[in-house]
């Protein structure tokens, strides 16, 4: 999955995210935080708290995963999205996923999380992720597409989606 990227059967890209999109990330990170959005109502003080909020997210993604791959996603009208996915030697792991509130619900999310189990798949591995119970509608949309919880805890699930096997081959 390196370089620009188009889906199949979707006007949605991806490409890898640059330093010049970091204002529309840290803007987009901002968006899935509805608690930071209330801060900012109450003292005007959420776009400072969620800048040091998504610093310690990238940190934490570097030293957690340091060959993650972070990808801006794109349609006509321009980025709409970003993509965090790690390709390690076990697993394929979805780190990050936001879309714009203004393109939320139409399909993409699905759609990108489709294009992640081929990938998983065509790499026979599990796809893994960290969905947080405060967002059942992910949750939802992960067990729709066939994720299986593998382990609960009070604030996330950690979810799996296996690759279907491949039939074995008896060699004389």
């Amino acid at each position: 999955m390196q370089g620009n990227m188009t889906l199949e059967s979707t006007s949605l890209g991806l490409r890898p995210a640059t330093s010049a999109d970091a204002p529309f990330l840290e803007q987009l990170y901002r968006s899935t935080r509805p608690e930071l959005q209330a801060l900012d109502a109450a003292s005007g003080e959420a776009p400072s708290v969620a800048a040091q909020q998504y610093a310690v997210l990238q940190s934490g993604i570097a030293a957690s995963f340091p060959d993650a791959m972070h990808f801006v996603v794109e349609q006509a009208s321009g980025r709409i999205g970003s993509l965090v996915v790690d390709f390690g030697a076990n697993e394929v792991r979805l780190i990050h996923l936001s879309l714009l509130p203004a393109v939320r619900g139409r399909g993409y999310g699905r759609q990108l999380l489709q294009g992640l189990q081929q990938a998983a798949a065509r790499s026979h591995a599990p796809l893994a992720v960290t969905v947080w119970r405060s967002n059942p509608r992910a949750r939802a949309l992960y067990l729709s597409l066939g994720f299986v919880v593998e382990e609960a805890h009070p604030v996330a699930e950690r979810m799996v989606w296996y690759p279907p096997s491949r039939p074995m081959v008896a060699v004389p």
